[in-house]
């Protein structure tokens, strides 16, 4: 069966009048709904809050609404000028920015301080042609990031709705999707189906309250030292350290640049402020926040996100680590239903 199905999606994908709007429907449900998904598990405890003070869930829902409408409008009135700016300034400065990057490695390179450093030996021209791609695969990615926002207009108006019948009937899926199973496995299908979404709970609402907090230490350290674009540098950390592991170490990369420009001492102690404030992250926030639910080895996370990366790119680096708890999930109640009872069955030979 499982042959059979990799056949025919081989075989669909050489079919471009099939493939094609498969692809294109997929593309255009995908982003909404994972949108949806996203703010489902973020709204849901608050809803089941509301239920539980005897509010309406249809009104306990629309009151979210309202309160998600003032946080928008509060930040594209407060939060999104200062932020665009430094957008729009980063972007138009950065010629300067490479050239004067340069100047201060020259200059570190001629520190008889740092002599022991042997700097002088390091080709800067390579380094500044290494950052010089770097930085433009940055701006490319900023500048994408706000097309991809146009383009998805759509769905940013669509998911909304796709989030409200998510939060009013999302308890009913998990019965709805046990009853597909035969009588006997519904109800290990639906303890199956509970688990999964526990799992998600779990992890997106986690990473959110860590990334906030993150972002946040970042912000106060960034201000304190006076580094330039430290608002968009913590924003850009705060969603790039949804990805684990190498998502603090891209965006740890332009903050350093920026403050060595600015002055050595700047990108030394914004380093410092990064280090610290992960080390506060990892060893304070994110085990009571997540406590043991994350049950993945960091070399299982590397080899996941690199792969994952290699495919299917950014987006696939941001989902790789939920897929792989639920495909775990599901690896481990099918081989106890399906697989260990006869592997544990005892032979001919044993009874005899």
């Amino acid at each position: 069966m499982l042959l059979i199905i990799i056949a025919i999606v081989y075989l669909g994908s050489k079919l471009d009048f099939i493939y094609m709007p498969i692809q294109v429907m997929i593309s255009a449900v995908l982003v909404p709904l994972l949108l949806a998904a996203f703010f489902y598990y973020l709204l849901r405890p608050a809803v089941d809050f509301l239920e539980r003070r005897k509010l309406n869930r249809t009104l306990a829902i629309l009151l979210l609404y309202l309160v998600m409408l003032i946080v928008a409008i509060a930040f594209f009135a407060g939060v999104w000028p200062p932020l665009q700016a430094q957008m729009v300034n980063l972007l138009q400065n950065i010629p300067n920015l490479l050239d004067m990057l340069n100047v201060k490695l020259s200059e570190l390179a001629k520190n008889q301080q740092l002599a022991f450093l042997s700097l002088e030996k390091i080709d800067y021209n390579k380094v500044t042609e290494y950052v010089n791609t770097g930085v433009t695969m940055l701006a490319n990615s900023i500048s994408g990031l706000i097309s991809l926002l146009s383009n998805f207009a759509i769905a940013l108006f669509t998911f909304p709705i796709i989030l409200y019948y998510m939060l009013k009937d999302g308890q009913r899926f998990g019965i709805t999707l046990a009853k597909l199973f035969p009588r006997r496995y519904r109800g290990e299908a639906l303890r199956t189906v509970r688990e999964i979404d526990n799992v998600l709970n779990n992890y997106i609402v986690g990473r959110v309250i860590v990334n906030v907090a993150l972002g946040i230490l970042m912000l106060i350290g960034f201000w304190i030292l006076g580094l330039p674009y430290a608002l968009l540098l913590t924003v850009i950390a705060v969603i790039m350290n949804f990805i684990p592991i190498f998502g603090a170490i891209i965006s740890a990369i332009p903050i350093v640049l920026i403050g060595l420009i600015e002055a050595p001492y700047i990108g030394i102690w914004s380093l410092v402020i990064i280090l610290a404030a992960q080390q506060i992250q990892d060893n304070l926030i994110s085990p009571y926040v997540f406590g043991k639910t994350l049950d993945i080895h960091p070399v299982t996370t590397i080899l996941l996100i690199l792969g994952s990366g290699k495919i299917f790119g950014i987006i696939g680096m941001l989902l790789i680590v939920p897929v792989y708890m639920i495909l775990k999930i599901l690896g481990k109640k099918l081989f106890q239903l399906l697989i260990k009872p006869n592997w544990e069955r005892p032979g001919r030979e044993e009874k005899t």
